[in-house]
């Protein structure tokens, strides 16, 4: 709702004390959950309020909260139902395991690289992209990318302390 009009703001106070223990009361009822009615019934008057000059035009506002309360319970039910029955066909979703050294070593080495050589670097090893994509995508000309992978390439083997030489 745009604008600042008390007595709309009024009326949709008096609208909202007079009807949404009755929203709560259906929505727990069609769910048996309170605390995901009251949470839909909050989310049905909050999208009210954002409309309340069409919502309080129609023939039945009551009707029209109930609805949109009904139907976003119905949304997080079958959310939380596909879960349930992701995680009953595949398991729990594993812990996440502890960063190896390697890994920690590659984060804190690429930290020390400039944003665009990081870019370049993830953009071609890590998305696959090649000299040409990448120079699309970035509008950098092929001569800075490959310039940057190369640079790249030698600062992380500086800052990971290998002695070879990077491949080209």
């Amino acid at each position: 709702m745009k604008g600042g009009d008390a007595s709309a703001e009024a009326e949709f106070d008096d609208f909202y004390r007079s009807t949404a223990q009755r929203v709560v009361h259906l929505v727990y009822a069609s769910t048996g959950d309170l605390e995901l009615a009251r949470d839909s019934t909050q989310e049905a008057f909050a999208r009210a309020w954002q409309r309340w000059d069409q919502v309080r035009a129609a023939d039945e506002p009551g009707a029209w909260v109930r609805t949109v309360a009904r139907r976003i319970a119905i949304s997080a039910w079958r959310k939380d139902t596909n879960r349930t029955t992701a995680m009953e066909r595949h398991g729990e979703p594993s812990t996440p395991r502890e960063p190896s050294e390697d890994r920690v070593a590659i984060v804190a080495a690429l930290r020390t690289l400039g944003p665009e050589v990081r870019e370049t670097l993830a953009l071609h090893y890590l998305a696959d992209l090649s000299v040409d994509e990448i120079s699309r995508q970035t509008g950098s000309p092929p001569g800075t990318i490959k310039a940057r992978l190369h640079r790249g390439r030698a600062q992380l083997t500086t800052a990971l302390g290998d002695k070879e030489e990077p491949d080209e």
